[in-house]
């Protein structure tokens, strides 16, 4: 089986495992849409109304858009609002371990 080599979502703030931030659970969310759908940043910003530019720092999790620019971004790759958010929630709910320490290498389960 791959390994699963998706950036990991959470923050560390106070050496504690964190959920992750709204923008980047999003960002994550529509990048593995548009990917799925086998489009090019410029053809999915295109129909959304924005810039390749601008939807790469959205996807990177750099931009916090308004709803109105995510509920565009969504239309654009084929799913309502509702459901967009609905897939991001599923994703922040998801049990996450704990965060690595500082100079402590994570281990493998494995």
């Amino acid at each position: 089986m791959a390994e699963d080599t998706r950036p990991r979502l959470y923050s560390i703030r106070g050496g504690a495992a964190e959920e992750p931030l709204w923008r980047e659970a999003l960002g994550e969310r529509l990048r593995e849409l548009r990917r799925d759908s086998g489009e090019t940043l410029a053809e999915t910003a295109g129909r959304a109304g924005v810039s390749p530019q601008y939807l790469s720092e959205v996807e990177r999790g750099r931009k916090e858009p308004s709803s109105e620019m995510i509920a565009a971004l969504a239309g654009a790759l084929g799913t309502t609002l509702g459901g967009l958010t609905e897939q991001v929630s599923r994703e922040l709910r998801r049990p996450r371990g704990p965060a690595p320490r500082a100079g402590v290498p994570m281990l493998s389960a494995a």
